[in-house]
């Protein structure tokens, strides 16, 4: 078929409209979701409550987005991108307001549930995206475009580090959430008014109409057609080792991620290094500053180098191991706990964590486009369960903040890490043609 040249072009600009909304609105995302780490020390003075209370309000947020994942993905499928993404940012505003309440009434269950909602709303943003990229854009553009969202993201991470710090000295735990659910509220209408389902909405030709133009080869499958959602399922959680593999690797790398960025490490870094609450704020940056080039670099890879989403992933994954079994074994070792050293560290740590974008992408290939939100929010279930599951247990590990229990969990990530490395090369990925 030809496809008049105007209507196209108008379609791939307008889709970077969609991305650039959407992607604002994954910056928030991140942002809420790794607050944890940085402003621990604040919360615990302000409420006067101790880890195992933080623990559980970073768990709060990885709880909610791990029990909204399934119903996230059908809600992507159903209801579509537009419609999904716009009424839970949304909740992420209701959440912010109920966090922000939570100081002057002096009640700390007031922003574990505020986080709570805010992780509901959140869990109901990345799946659509993930939707729009696929509906969007072409398939050997996806791993890039994810490793973008994800670097937009991970400065949304690195903002819930040092600025989110500067930001609650400055305005105080109240206000600082009033101004969030403010943007929060902003960006939702934004979504609403500029998101499309599908290009079609616009009457712009399809992304599979294009690249068979492009490429002369048929089409095969369309965006719009529809699988049932017990059919998704039912595909999705009985394919075997098209998705237990990376569901288990998944569940240990940003379990462990998490452990780390949103917990556990801006306390070690005080209570065991020395270092200050602003220079610990400033290392976690660098596990941020470290995806927003890992990010990028491994979707590029995936797609126009390598050309293979596994062989990236085994990289990433082994190396990001490696990474682990320093910081285990370094622990203690005052030669080792210098700035840069740190620094460094941290910044390999969120790089080469960073290529788990790319599953994205292996997963997504492997089964048809119309349940692309079910089967992407199956596989996204298990890093947030994994989040909020070793985040609790190092909640009750790190009672006394010593190091050597801060040495028990940090083992403790390194064996699920080399789990993670044998399933990593377990998965599969779809034969290219």
């Amino acid at each position: 078929m030809t496809i008049d040249e105007q209507s196209k072009k108008k379609m791939l600009s307008y889709r970077w409209a969609i991305f650039g909304v959407l992607a604002v609105a994954y910056f928030f995302v991140y942002f809420h979701r790794t607050t944890g780490g940085a402003i621990s020390q604040t919360l615990q003075d302000a409420f006067g409550v101790g880890s195992a209370s933080i623990a559980l309000l970073a768990s709060a947020y990885l709880y909610a987005y791990t029990l909204m994942q399934i119903p996230s993905g059908i809600l992507t499928d159903k209801l579509g991108p537009r419609t999904a993404a716009s009424a839970f940012l949304a909740l992420i505003a209701v959440g912010s307001i109920l966090s922000a309440l939570a100081e002057p009434a002096n009640n700390f269950n007031l922003m574990i549930a505020g986080k709570f909602i805010i992780g509901i709303g959140a869990a109901v943003v990345y799946i659509p995206i993930m939707k729009v990229l696929a509906v969007w854009f072409r398939k050997n553009e996806f791993a890039t475009m994810s490793g973008i969202l994800l670097l937009v993201g991970n400065v949304g991470g690195i903002a819930a580090a040092t600025p989110m710090v500067i930001m609650m000295d400055v305005l105080g735990i109240e206000m600082t959430y009033i101004v969030l659910a403010v943007i929060t509220a902003a960006i939702a209408g934004a979504c609403y008014l500029v998101v499309r389902n599908f290009p079609s909405e616009k009457e712009f030709p399809s992304i599979e109409e294009i690249v068979s133009e492009e490429t002369g080869e048929p089409i095969t499958e369309k965006n719009t057609d529809k699988i049932g959602t017990v059919e998704a399922l039912k595909m999705t959680f009985t394919s075997g080792r098209k998705f237990w593999p990376l569901a288990i690797w998944f569940f240990a790398l940003y379990g462990t991620i998490m452990l780390w960025q949103a917990s556990q490490a801006g306390s070690y870094y005080q209570n065991c290094c020395g270092f200050s609450k602003g220079d610990a704020g400033l290392l976690l940056t660098m596990v941020g500053v470290g995806m927003v080039f890992g990010c990028p670099l491994a979707g590029r890879l995936s797609d126009r180098v390598l050309k293979s989403r596994k062989k990236v992933l085994i990289i990433g994954t082994v190396v990001y191991t490696i990474i682990w079994a320093v910081i285990w074994a370094t622990s203690g070792n005052d030669s080792m706990n210098g700035f840069a050293v740190q620094a460094a560290i941290n910044f390999l740590f969120g790089f080469f964590g960073g290529w788990f974008v790319v599953s994205y992408a292996q997963v997504k290939e492997l089964y048809p486009i119309a349940m692309a939100g079910t089967s992407t929010a199956a596989l996204n279930l298990f890093p947030f369960a994994g989040g909020a599951i070793l985040i609790t247990i190092a909640g009750f590990i790190v009672t006394n903040k010593t190091l050597a229990q801060y040495q028990t969990v940090w083992l403790m990530a390194l064996a699920l890490m080399v789990v993670a490395c044998v399933c990593a090369f377990l998965s599969v990925e779809k034969e290219k043609a």
